[in-house]
């Protein structure tokens, strides 16, 4: 046991020492690394057999952790690492052997500024009521951007704040506000029966960790009507694809109905990446929408794709599209041209905007 708590212990501080967001153990491979996006292995360590890999993955896992595993082939947890943060894990078997994806979170929560948010992110904070999502693929830094707006809440308003998490990724403490966090599987069965229940428990703001089917979609929806913030996630790459991921799950008969009320209560959308900036480290990039009256007439009318024209003429409410957001960091010497190209949405018009 000795030996196999040191061995993890070497792990989660290689992660720390490289700065990864990532550990990655898999039988016939030794421990992976993704820094600053890319995977690469732990010098000197050899691939890991089947007992090795089970015997780290387990050794950070409670009982009924464990028993999760053993039913559902899969399980998703947290636990602390000492003054470094916590740890986001993944536990999932494959090809019949135990292996995992660890994701470090800070335990200190980074303000918008120290993100590199755009300054409009932060009226986000603000919003008495309706809906806010924070968009992007796995990894693009959605968690790390809410837990800060909800830091900013927590700092400077006095608000009731319940987080629904799968799991619980950044601890926040009640200083203006009273914060409650409800873990998935631990504290609740669901997010939608977390969502329901917290109608009842007096909340102003409500965090979302992920919008993944039509119980939750529902929810969210039903809770920024009557009068609460809602905060979430979507794995969606533009504002246009998350309002078209959010209508899309309900039956057709329903979607105009449900039209209307997003076109009611979205109020901003921040679909983001991590990009990989000249010298090392990622910043944040992000397109920006501020839901203004033409916006809620074209999702209302079902004209999602014409969300682009309203973001890039919107500049005056703080919105900004993708490419807009590459040419500035290329101008600022953050990212390179040929980094912007891989993350541009329209090459035609990155390089419109980079001829001025």
């Amino acid at each position: 046991m000795e030996k196999t708590a040191l061995k993890i212990e070497i792990l989660l501080e290689e992660v720390v020492k490289k700065d990864a967001s990532d550990l990655h153990l898999q039988v016939g491979l030794p421990p992976m690394l993704r820094i600053d996006g890319s995977l690469k292995p732990i010098p000197d360590i050899p691939p890991l057999d089947y007992q090795a890999v089970e015997k780290i993955v387990l050794s950070v896992m409670e009982d009924d952790q464990k028993a999760i595993l053993e039913k559902d082939k899969e399980v998703d947890f947290s636990f602390s690492f000492g003054d470094y943060g916590r740890f986001r894990v993944n536990a999932f078997h494959e090809k019949g052997n135990v292996a995992a994806a660890l994701r470090l979170i800070p335990s200190n929560i980074r303000t918008l500024d120290d993100l590199g948010m755009p300054k409009v992110v932060k009226t986000f904070a603000d919003y008495p009521r309706g809906l806010v999502l924070v968009t992007g693929p796995t990894g693009s830094g959605k968690s790390t951007t809410l837990a800060a707006i909800v830091d900013k809440i927590n700092k400077e308003q006095a608000r009731h704040i319940i987080t629904i998490e799968d799991p619980i990724e950044y601890a926040h403490h009640s200083q203006k506000s009273i914060v409650v966090q409800r873990e998935v599987h631990y504290d609740t069965y669901s997010f939608g029966a977390a969502l329901r229940s917290s109608l009842r428990q007096d909340p102003d703001v409500v965090l979302v960790g992920e919008m993944r089917d039509l119980e939750t979609i529902s929810a969210a929806i039903t809770l920024a009507e009557t009068g609460h913030l809602v905060l979430a996630t979507l794995h969606t790459n533009s504002a246009s694809q998350s309002v078209d991921r959010m209508i899309d799950v309900f039956p057709p008969h329903q979607q105009q109905q449900i039209r209307i009320q997003v076109a009611g209560i979205l109020q901003a959308i921040c679909s983001q990446r991590l990009i990989p900036k000249i010298g090392g480290g990622r910043i944040a990039g992000a397109e920006i929408l501020v839901v203004n009256p033409a916006a809620r007439n074209i999702i209302r009318e079902g004209k999602t794709h014409q969300l682009d024209s309203v973001i890039q003429t919107g500049a005056k409410d703080g919105m900004q599209s993708m490419d807009r957001t590459l040419v500035n960091l290329i101008h600022e010497g953050t990212i390179s041209y040929e980094e912007a190209k891989n993350f541009a949405v329209d090459l035609t018009e990155l390089d419109r905007l980079m001829k001025g």
